[in-house]
């Protein structure tokens, strides 16, 4: 089941954030599941920080009850679930995004610093992290534009495929019209800056959105191409839009970034929604399914591969191609399994044997030591 996640902030309730949420349930025919994380308490001495934690689960228990009432005074007959899970918030979300359609949350509006390395922060960690597309909800969509607009950033990539797969999707949800928008920056040399240029991200932004169409025809899909920052057009163009999507990670960066710079500006400055869409490497991006397309992770005794990758691992690792190997690891188990048969005092590794012992030294017979003089002669 992909389940609409709406994460629920027990200190300040984002109500445009739960209407979001439950009108995207509605949307989609499914459930809306309600978390509060509880955080952990670390400033305060235990007698303090008992009494501490006692009052943000009675808080969090509150607005849990709120969210819900309200969800009811929206949609009486929505499919709803709620859940209070003790643990820092954006990990307890972040496990949960593998079988949720979409996640949703509201926006503190921290800065740059907080965001990295306050434990209360949510937004920027979740959409770095989740298996699935993250809402974030900052300022509320515009509905007063008629027909509905939907903007999506495109830049080539693989991840801008991925956002615009799922953006397309929710513009039919919506029967909306989407809008790709190419951000082309001003180089600083001409190079590549004239009708070559021009017509090399004509046909990739073509190619971005090709099928979407044919997948959707209700959906009216328009090629914009705009020079400047994508942080600044993207801002521009979501004053008169429902939603911003855009993928994790562009072209730009390194390959260890989580999160690109474009959805760290957009979260700071976007006039509407914004939505990560991460890149799932089988399966749809449209959020119908997630636990089964999350690659498998290799356990202590696990290859890691898939089936086929697996027999291909066994055979070229089999006994009979590796005998010598095999047998080099019988022979350092048979020795360490002597060695903790063997008594502690007996071992190489004890205290009383592990130190240099000195070698003993034989007197011999003829050898005697000077009698003591009397000094009383």
């Amino acid at each position: 089941m992909s389940d609409v996640l709406a994460g629920i902030d027990p200190r300040d309730l984002s109500v445009p954030a739960l209407v979001w949420a439950a009108d995207e349930a509605v949307r989609r025919r499914t459930r809306l599941r309600m978390v509060v994380a509880l955080p952990p308490v670390h400033d305060r001495f235990w007698y303090a920080g008992v009494a501490h934690r006692g009052s943000l689960r009675t808080r969090a228990e509150s607005a849990l009850a709120n969210a819900e009432d309200l969800v009811r005074e929206l949609h009486d007959g929505l499919w709803t679930a709620t859940e209070l899970v003790d643990g820092a918030p954006a990990t307890v979300l972040c496990d949960r995004t593998p079988d949720a359609a979409l996640a949703v949350v509201g926006s503190r509006r921290l800065g740059r610093a907080a965001e990295v390395l306050s434990e209360s922060s949510v937004a920027v960690p979740l959409a770095a992290r989740a298996d699935c597309p993250v809402v974030v909800i900052r300022t509320p969509e515009h509905t007063s534009v008629h027909p509905p607009l939907i903007v999506v950033g495109v830049d080539g990539s693989r991840d801008c495929r991925a956002a615009v797969a799922f953006a397309a999707v929710e513009a039919s949800l919506r029967e909306a019209r989407l809008m790709a928008v190419w951000a082309w920056p001003r180089p600083p040399l001409s190079h590549g800056d004239g009708a070559e240029g021009l017509a090399d991200r004509r046909r990739l932004l073509a190619e971005s959105v090709a099928g979407c169409a044919d997948r959707y025809p209700d959906v009216d899909v328009e090629q914009v191409i705009l020079r400047g920052q994508p942080v600044e057009e993207l801002t521009h163009a979501s004053r008169e839009a429902l939603a911003v999507v855009v993928g994790r990670r562009g072209r730009g960066g390194y390959s260890g970034m989580r999160l690109g710079s474009t959805v760290h500006g957009l979260l700071h400055h976007a006039a509407c929604p914004v939505i990560t869409v991460p890149v799932r490497r089988t399966g749809a991006t449209d959020g119908t399914a997630s636990g089964a397309d999350r690659p498998r992770r290799a356990g202590p005794l696990d290859t890691g591969f898939s089936a086929p990758g697996r027999a291909q691992w066994e055979e070229r690792n089999s006994p009979g191609l590796r005998p010598d190997g095999f047998a080099a690891i019988g022979r350092r188990t048979a020795r360490a399994e002597t060695h903790l048969a063997a008594p502690p005092e007996e071992r190489s590794d004890h205290p009383r044997t592990a130190r240099r012992r000195r070698p003993e030294r034989t007197i011999p017979v003829s050898a005697t030591f000077p009698k003591e003089q009397n000094d009383d002669r």
